[in-house]
């Protein structure tokens, strides 16, 4: 087979250090468009992509040649040192050190790019902690409670 073909679609998600709510919304006004233009550098398209004041989620198309690792390491880093230039209030701007990625089954899609588009809403009654901890339980991933927060 002389083509490298692939269709690996990832729902990503990571927060801000200690879930600070850096991400007002005219930080997310910009943040967003700018997080989807890194992903399309990386050729990891995004197709959903939102968040509250302390944690992002994005559904993308894992890009052929990268791994997720080598990804959220450039798009935190990336997106990081872009935050900091937006003022001096935003100077002690982090990520978390980890994050999760979690694949996305192709009939899935639409029901993903509903739950990422409505996270403001159902944030009204699930802290992210909850949500994260619902996440990784239903992927089967054992965690730690010491090590998931930062």
């Amino acid at each position: 087979m002389p083509q490298s073909l692939c269709s690996i679609l990832v729902h990503l998600i990571f927060s801000t250090k200690n879930r600070e709510p850096f991400i007002t919304p005219a930080i997310e006004s910009e943040l967003h468009p700018y997080l989807a233009k890194v992903l399309r550098e990386l050729k990891s398209p995004s197709l959903a992509l939102n968040g509250t004041g302390d944690h992002i989620h994005v559904l993308f198309a894992l890009g052929r040649v990268i791994t997720v690792a080598e990804l959220v390491e450039e798009i935190k880093t990336s997106s990081s040192k872009w935050i900091k230039t937006k003022g001096r209030e935003l100077r002690n701007f982090h990520w978390q050190r980890g994050y999760g990625a979690f694949s996305v089954g192709r009939s899935d899609v639409e029901a993903v790019k509903h739950y990422i588009r409505n996270q403001k809403e159902h944030h009204k009654r699930v802290t992210f902690q909850d949500e994260y901890r619902e996440f990784l339980r239903s992927y089967g991933i054992d965690f730690d409670e010491r090590y998931v927060w930062d």
